[in-house]
């Protein structure tokens, strides 16, 4: 019951709650106060614990990045290791910090969007040029689309080869990279009302500007649906040509799990000595898109002609094989490949990796080939059926490995200049210059024909062809350039002059 008592002392009224009827005012007042102090106890706890975990959670967000530096060596509920283990780590230098470049502050003019198009090297280019154009259109890049419906039909995304958080971290100090479009935008897309276009091939950074940034700031949102030589080799900004560099041997850094396993790879080569990268591009897609048919049989002749005309954006469909050979431009054999290595005096001791898909006719015609240089190895004699089980029908996957190996080989020799061809020379330039010998296809065809036919002694042979590649291994040579014929000279991605060092002298002229 409720009681009101007389005054007090200072003539103030005291209301007090009695348990029974009995105990007086003291004993209510004492109660009231110790429920008070329990309720801010209480609310005490609660708010320091909603404290610490808010502290978690950011902990756990910047892991990445301040993880080695902050939380090693604090113990942690959540690990069952000892104390021993612990005193071992704290031994171990950490690994420093990653440090974010600045993001770089600017007016967005809008959204880009890419689809890539062809094999994964000609891709990785094509995205080097897409990130210069939006970085000095002042647009927004979305992660590119890489192509699914080529030939080899991967359907691989992005985040699949490339480490995407990286790429986007890497590059904000130049251009805002996002992984989607906002929402909003977003729905327009997949509603189909987006500006859908082809940029003009080997085009200025002059023509983005007058052209496709008016676009962009028109629709809000433009998608260049074919990228492949888009951007011009020549005749570009300094900054232009230096940024192409930067994504291409920084920004483009492949995922973790490709990056282990070409380093496995590559060391078990290193184990047994000296290796050499061979690329040896006689696959079917080749051949067939070529009209290449060098020593085939009728029926590969006539299963080469079908396939060519099976693709539409395969535009040449009658072509003489022979004639395109004498001018250099088919993939050398498995046969012609054996005779131009012996002939550069390429020891037969060493290990040559075959960096390719699968070679047209098999072991018949690699035979000559493995009987010459009896150490061939490829990814799938080095690895183990389960090492390469997420990589099987992933062919721009599977092509990353073998682009890591043949920046690590000794010696790479492409036997065609495709994409791969170009873009690993301009790497392997990049990386000091490594040794990377450039058949002269046109001139090598002469010279086995000659040797083929008896016109020539195998002491002519090798010593010609030793000579006119004494030039063609890689060394600094200036980037020719030829007006109105950007197909014919040299390609940027095989030879980025502007972003190299030269370990001597000044550089020669091609």
């Amino acid at each position: 019951m409720c009681s009101v008592e007389g005054k007090g002392k200072k003539g103030g009224i005291i209301i007090g709650v009695m348990k029974g009827g009995s105990g007086g005012g003291g004993g209510g007042e004492r109660v009231e106060k110790f429920k008070s102090s329990r309720m801010k106890l209480w609310m005490i706890r609660a708010t320091t614990s909603v404290l610490l975990w808010t502290c978690i959670v950011q902990l756990t967000a910047l892991g990445e990045t301040w993880g080695p530096r902050v939380l090693k060596g604090w113990p942690s509920c959540f690990s069952h290791q000892d104390s021993s283990v612990s005193v071992i780590e704290d031994k171990v230098p950490s690994v420093p910090a990653r440090v974010l470049p600045p993001k770089r502050i600017y007016k967005n003019n809008g959204y880009l969007m890419v689809s890539c198009n062809g094999g994964l090297n000609q891709m990785r280019a094509a995205i080097c040029d897409m990130v210069t154009i939006a970085r000095y259109l002042n647009v927004t890049l979305i992660v590119p689309e890489l192509d699914k419906t080529s030939f080899w039909a991967d359907p691989s995304e992005f985040q699949d080869i490339f480490d995407v958080d990286h790429f986007i971290t890497s590059l904000r100090d130049e251009v805002r990279i996002l992984k989607e479009l906002p929402p909003r935008l977003k729905r327009r897309v997949e509603m189909g009302l987006v500006y859908s276009m082809p940029p003009i091939s080997w085009s200025d950074i002059s023509y983005y500007h007058k052209q496709i940034l008016s676009l962009i700031q028109k629709y809000k949102v433009v998608h260049l649906n074919r990228t492949d030589t888009r951007l011009a080799n020549n005749g570009q900004p300094l900054d232009i040509q230096r940024l192409r560099c930067r994504v291409n041997f920084s920004a483009l850094r492949f995922t973790s799990q490709i990056e282990e396993l070409g380093k496995r790879v590559s060391k078990l080569l290193r184990q047994n000595g000296p290796f050499i990268v061979l690329h040896l591009r006689y696959e079917m897609d080749m051949l067939a898109f070529s009209g290449c048919t060098q020593g085939c049989n009728n029926e590969e002749v006539e299963e080469l002609t079908r396939m060519r005309y099976a693709y539409p954006w395969w535009k040449e469909k009658i072509i003489n094989s022979d004639l395109k050979r004498k001018d250099g431009l088919c993939p050398f054999t498995p046969e012609e490949t054996a005779l131009i290595l012996r002939a550069l005096d390429i020891d037969n001791s060493y290990q040559i990796y075959i960096a390719a898909g699968e070679i047209y006719g098999g072991e018949r015609r690699m035979a000559s080939l493995a009987a010459a240089y009896p150490k061939l190895v490829r990814k799938e004699t080095l690895l183990e059926p389960s090492d390469l089980r997420f990589f099987q029908n992933h062919s721009s996957q599977m092509a990353a490995l073998d682009y890591l190996v043949s920046l690590e080989s000794d010696i790479f020799i492409p036997t065609y200049d495709g994409n791969m061809a170009k873009v690993v020379e301009g790497h392997r330039r990049f990386l000091g210059f490594k040794q990377t010998i450039l058949l002269d296809r046109r001139l090598l065809v002469d010279l086995i024909d000659q040797y083929n036919s008896g016109s020539l002694s195998w002491n002519e042979f090798s010593d010609a062809v030793k000579e006119s590649h004494e030039s063609r291994k890689g060394q600094p040579t200036e980037r020719s350039v030829i007006p109105d014929r950007p197909k014919e000279e040299d390609y940027f991605y095989a030879n980025p002059e502007e972003c190299l060092q030269p370990p001597y002298g000044q550089l020669s002229s091609t």
